[in-house]
């Protein structure tokens, strides 16, 4: 037998020596390049709630180039020595100005009569909350969240309140009391204060704050609720390659059971004037599996 390397030739079909070295190195797929974007936020921060509308389509879309990390930044640990001249606030009912302006700005719901009526007297354990359903039920946390988010904002229930983010986390299919109680403890603190560090090494002073770091630790911060193109354009920045959006879910696989989606998220979604919402969730959603709701002369949808 001959023992000299023979191969056929894929393009020539004609088989014949190789003068190829027996052993080559090769990539048979490049190791995807991903940003990390770590998303510095307080479940009571109001122009954190402003931002969702963008954020979710920047997700939808350019989701696949990036891991997303929520960190908690702890707005507001007590009202004793709390000041935030900037905006005015001294005390809680201060807050409810500035929360009414920036839903009417936004135009995401903001009622923020509870803090003339039930303030919030700390952020934290909420987001102790966030931290332990991280640690428990990865992926979990996003929603408790979103509905933390729509209790305090939309629906003026106080999420620092025990029995409130008990329901919470009971409409979320996994046991309140229980995972409330483990919020309380000590380690429930250790594990936020992990993200504040965190927070802290990013050089973060205000929320929203969205850092983006490369593969090679350089990194862009974005400031304040931003258009989706300030995002996409500092993605494109850390990015080892063109970006290509993703095909936007259709809005019946998009809005899952339960689940509220306000008039100004589907008008950015989905590029859609604000009095053609209602047509457009009656030609994309079935008879008879949503409701449409008004509040705070907003409208939004609940898939039921």
């Amino acid at each position: 037998m001959n023992e000299k390397n023979m191969m056929c030739d894929l393009e020539t079909g004609v088989c014949g020596e190789t003068g190829d070295d027996a052993v080559q190195e090769f990539i048979l797929n490049p190791i995807e390049k991903k940003v990390t974007i770590y998303y510095a936020t307080d479940p009571i921060c109001s122009h954190c709630w402003a931002l969702e509308p963008v954020l979710n389509r920047f997700v939808e879309e350019y989701g696949h180039y990036f891991d997303l990390n929520i960190v908690m930044g702890g707005l507001l640990a007590s009202w004793q020595g709390f000041s935030d001249g900037g905006n005015g606030i001294q005390k809680p009912s201060d807050v409810a100005q500035h929360w009414k302006e920036v839903g009417e700005h936004s135009r995401m719901p903001i009622d923020g009569s509870l803090w003339h009526t039930n303030p919030i007297l700390s952020s934290y354990p909420p987001s102790r909350l966030f931290k332990v359903i991280q640690s428990k039920e990865g992926g979990k946390e996003h929603e408790f969240l979103r509905s933390a988010r729509e209790s305090v904002f939309a629906f003026n229930r106080n999420i620092a309140e025990e029995e409130v983010l008990v329901d919470i986390v009971n409409q979320l299919g996994m046991d309140g009391k229980q995972i409330v109680d483990e919020a309380s403890l000590e380690s429930a603190q250790d594990l936020l204060e992990e993200d504040f560090q965190m927070v802290a090494r990013l050089g973060v002073r205000g929320f929203p704050s969205i850092v983006m770091v490369n593969e090679e630790n350089k990194g862009v911060k974005i400031v304040g609720a931003r258009s989706l193109e300030t995002y996409v354009q500092a993605l494109q920045q850390m990015a080892s390659e063109d970006l290509q959006p993703k095909e936007l879910p259709k809005l019946e696989k998009a809005l899952h059971a339960g689940q509220l989606r306000f008039s100004k998220e589907i008008e950015i979604m989905y590029n859609i004037e604000r009095g053609a919402v209602q047509s457009f969730v009656e030609s994309h959603l079935p008879d008879n599996t949503y409701r449409v709701h008004q509040i705070l002369n907003e409208m939004y949808v609940q898939r039921i």
